[in-house]
């Protein structure tokens, strides 16, 4: 494949999309194509400016970044100004848009040319309940982008289910690109001495479930008189709130509340992760502790059962504390040699099914089928305009 100009376009540098990116980024600097990024500019501190600067030298498309907004909001209509003048200038092969936000900017944008529109949904507006008018709304929006799309690059079973199941049948192209991960990270952990009992890692925000997590705690305090310790790693709006919470169920002394961090560190540092998540896509942070055979206990959302494959009977429903109780102390009920044989048997399932050159290949293999797509169109009608682009 000839070197292609790729422009990434997604919000927030943080959690699961962000790794997405770079992951994907990476690898096709790797293989020779011209990559730049355009995101937002107030969040992820210190440790997401540190990852980018670091990246970018190698970005031939360049580095941009801006204020966004996580919701629909009116200054919207300047990054799509900006992202447009953007395009006109680098004339991208490829607008990447990653997350609601970043696949609306991406195919949104103006001035781009015949470049090709993918998109990677994350979650995000998908997970809306249904239902609910945030919910009709996006699924509105995401109707009328599915025009301006060349390429939906799924990245589990389930959003590509929950896509067609609301915004209907589409006839660009779909593939499904699971999210995949590196071979050093299937790497041995070494425990830390006098770990937790349990390790969360991820955002502080409702989907997250931490309040049913806290409250499994809780539970389990009261009857069976366990004092199980939780070290509760990441940042996030809910915070102060989870922390009001932790103190009220009576479980603020035997939980840590801890700020970001490398994950293979704070897996080191807990006995049994816990996942109580009310809504997922396909989560970074699963995959990451399987690969390193770190014992989970998890809810059934999303594309978790993906990731479980024949485990994915061991998932529980969310949103239910007395059933995650009995699920923590199952696991922790267990000899450490048989935590580890079944976590080492869940991670031999990822390394089968979830590698990162896959996860490239079937990007890069998105966009050329794309590609194909669009020179078919334009055998049959040359004188058609490319979709997505202004008459």
């Amino acid at each position: 494949m000839a070197p292609l100009r790729i422009l990434h376009v997604f919000r927030a540098p943080l959690g699961g999309l962000f790794r997405h990116v770079l992951d994907v980024a990476r690898g096709q600097i790797a293989a020779g194509h011209l990559v730049g990024i355009f995101c937002e500019s107030s969040t992820g501190g210190a440790r997401a400016a540190k990852t980018l600067t670091a990246l970018a030298p190698d970005l031939a498309l360049g580095l941009h970044r801006m204020p966004m907004h996580r919701s629909i909001h009116p200054l919207d209509a300047v990054a799509v100004t900006r992202l447009s003048a953007l395009a006109r200038r680098l004339a991208p092969d490829v607008l990447h848009g990653h997350g609601s936000k970043g696949g609306a900017f991406a195919r949104l944008a103006a001035g781009s040319g015949r470049a090709i529109r993918a998109y990677t949904p994350h979650g995000g507006s998908f997970n809306y309940h249904p239902g609910t008018l945030a919910h009709r709304l996006y699924m509105a929006a995401e109707k009328i982008l599915e025009r301006r799309t060349d390429v939906f690059l799924f990245e589990s079973r389930y959003v590509r289910d929950r896509f067609e199941a609301f915004v209907g049948a589409t006839d660009r192209l779909v593939r499904v690109v699971h999210n995949g991960i590196a071979e050093e990270e299937f790497e041995p952990i070494e425990r830390a001495p006098d770990p937790f009992d349990l390790v969360y890692i991820g955002e502080f925000r409702i989907a997250k479930g931490v309040d049913t997590l806290i409250e499994a705690l809780s539970l389990i305090k009261k009857k069976h008189g366990r004092r199980l310790t939780l070290l509760a790693v990441g940042s996030g709006p809910t915070e102060t709130r989870l922390q009001d919470h932790a103190r009220a169920a009576g479980v603020w002394d035997s939980t840590a509340f801890v700020p970001p961090q490398p994950i293979r560190a704070a897996l080191a540092r807990g006995r049994v992760m816990v996942v109580p998540s009310k809504a997922e896509s396909l989560p970074y942070v699963i995959l990451e502790a399987a690969a390193a055979a770190q014992p989970l206990v998890s809810t059934d959302v999303g594309g978790i059962p993906e990731i479980f494959g024949p485990y994915a009977g061991d998932l529980i429903p969310p949103s239910d504390p007395v059933r995650l109780a009995g699920k923590i102390m199952d696991a922790l009920g267990q000899s450490e040699e048989a935590r580890h044989a079944k976590a080492l048997a869940l991670s031999r399932e990822v390394h089968d099914g979830f590698r990162i050159d896959t996860m490239l290949d079937g990007v890069l293999g998105g966009y050329a089928d794309a590609r194909a797509a669009r020179r078919d169109r334009d055998a049959a009608d040359p004188l058609s305009l490319p979709k997505g682009s202004a008459p």
